[in-house]
């Protein structure tokens, strides 16, 4: 990647904050997902720009008739999904970690990345190698309690056509995908996890997120009002552009890389 001068200097600016940081958090949007080739949901060519929202009622309508909506859910091969949403969910089962996944793993790794907060249910953060992570709107991938938000993996858990819906092992609530429908509330131990590390730290790398979508656009400026320092990176400018500290306009999985390396740089001069 060829560097502006512009880009050369906000690199070097956000490679010192990060050194300097002792609690980084970041936090994540569609557009990392979208650098691994997975269409967002909104906006240009997004899935629900192209076929429509999702109804606005959907876990109210789970909640009436959870039965129902597992034997639709179990139906689905006999009932094609209409051809957007099946490339959608291919786009997803096939899609890998990028550079800018494996970038924040090695943040990880190097002891100063302590938490992800995640908008993005791919699960290609857990893929890459990810331990400390709240996916605040879920994980394609698992099965959660609505009782006592118990999760467990989709391919561990055997769902009887017979017995639907499926219940709990640890307390017998309604089974349902980990995913966050319209008009769910956001899980509380996951909402708790998020307040609890926007608070903790003092700094945020805030990665391909439009900064729009609420609670997770919260976070930033919650943290930023108690100090923290901000660091963006985004191919286009967001609501929160005006407020970081550092704005690195390109792809994360082309910056983050970058920021890893000239991290590492400056811990060698520091130790020297």
């Amino acid at each position: 990647m060829e560097l502006t001068e512009e880009q050369r200097e906000g690199l070097e600016k956000a490679s010192r904050i990060l050194a300097g940081a002792q609690h980084v958090v970041a936090l994540v949007g569609a557009g990392m997902s979208a650098e691994s080739g997975i269409p967002t949901y909104r906006g240009q060519g997004g899935l629900w720009t192209r076929i429509g929202e999702p109804d606005p009622r959907a876990f109210q309508n789970f909640a009436a008739d959870p039965k129902g909506w597992w034997e639709r859910m179990l139906d689905r091969d006999r009932n094609p999904q209409s051809p957007e949403r099946s490339r959608f969910g291919s786009s997803m089962q096939d899609a890998k970690p990028n550079p800018g996944h494996y970038a924040l793993v090695d943040l990880e790794r190097m002891g100063k990345l302590k938490w992800i907060i995640t908008q993005n249910v791919d699960n290609l953060h857990r893929a890459a190698g990810t331990k400390h992570i709240t996916e605040i709107h879920g994980n394609r991938t698992l099965l959660r309690c609505v009782h006592c938000h118990f999760r467990i993996p989709r391919d561990e858990f055997e769902i009887d056509p017979h017995n639907l819906p499926p219940h709990c092992p640890q307390c017998g609530g309604v089974i349902k995908g980990d995913g966050v429908m319209f008009g769910e509330p956001i899980p509380p131990d996951s909402l708790d996890m998020c307040i609890q590390q926007a608070n903790a730290c003092d700094c945020m790398l805030v990665l391909g997120t439009s900064g729009t979508v609420y609670p997770a656009a919260g976070f930033p400026l919650h943290a930023l009002q108690r100090g923290a320092r901000l660091i963006e990176v985004n191919v286009d400018p967001t609501p929160i552009s005006a407020m970081v500290d550092v704005a690195l306009r390109g792809p994360s999985g082309e910056f983050l890389p970058l920021l890893v390396s000239r991290l590492r740089e400056l811990q060698v001069q520091k130790a020297v």
